[in-house]
C-alpha cells in the first residue's frame, strides 16, 4: 500500500517511540536544540526506555504534556521537511522503530500496518 493513500495514528500498546536510548536515536537527537536534548537525556532511564513509559500498561505517563519532540505531528518540522511529507515521514519513522524495537514480524508492526488501513481513529 502507498504511504500517499495512508494516514498515520498511534496504535495502543506499542510505545516504541518510548524507546530512547542514545545509541539507537543519535539522528533524531541531532536536530534537537540544546534545550530539547537536555530534556530528552532527562527522560532517559539506564535501560534507555523512557523515564515516563509505563511498561505495564505500555503507555505514556505524561502523554498530554510530553515534550514537542514526542509528538510525531510535529516530526517533519523537526527535520525541515514540508508538512505534505508529514504523513509519509511519520510512517517511515514508526515503522523504523517499531522494527527496532520490537522486530520485523511483531505483533507491533502488523498491528501498525493495520492500522494504515483503517479509518482514522482519535488519538489519546
Amino acid at each position: 500500500m502507498s504511504d500517499a493513500w495512508t494516514k498515520w495514528q498511534c496504535i495502543q500498546n506499542c510505545g516504541a517511540c518510548c524507546r530512547l536510548d542514545p545509541t539507537d536515536r543519535g539522528e533524531a537527537i541531532a536536530v534537537l536544540n540544546e534545550r530539547q536534548q537536555e530534556i530528552y537525556f532527562g527522560m532517559v532511564n539506564p535501560d534507555g526506555w523512557c523515564k515516563h513509559y509505563d511498561t505495564g500498561g505500555r503507555r505514556c505517563r505524561i502523554y498530554n504534556s510530553r515534550p514537542d519532540f514526542c509528538r510525531v505531528g510535529l516530526l517533519a518540522s523537526l527535520f525541515n521537511l514540508p508538512q505534505d511529507k508529514s504523513e509519509s515521514f511519520a510512517i517511515h519513522c514508526c515503522r523504523q522503530q517499531i522494527r527496532s524495537v520490537y522486530g520485523g514480524r511483531s505483533r507491533e508492526l502488523r498491528t501498525f500496518e493495520r492500522s494504515l488501513r483503517l479509518p482514522l481513529q482519535k488519538d489519546g
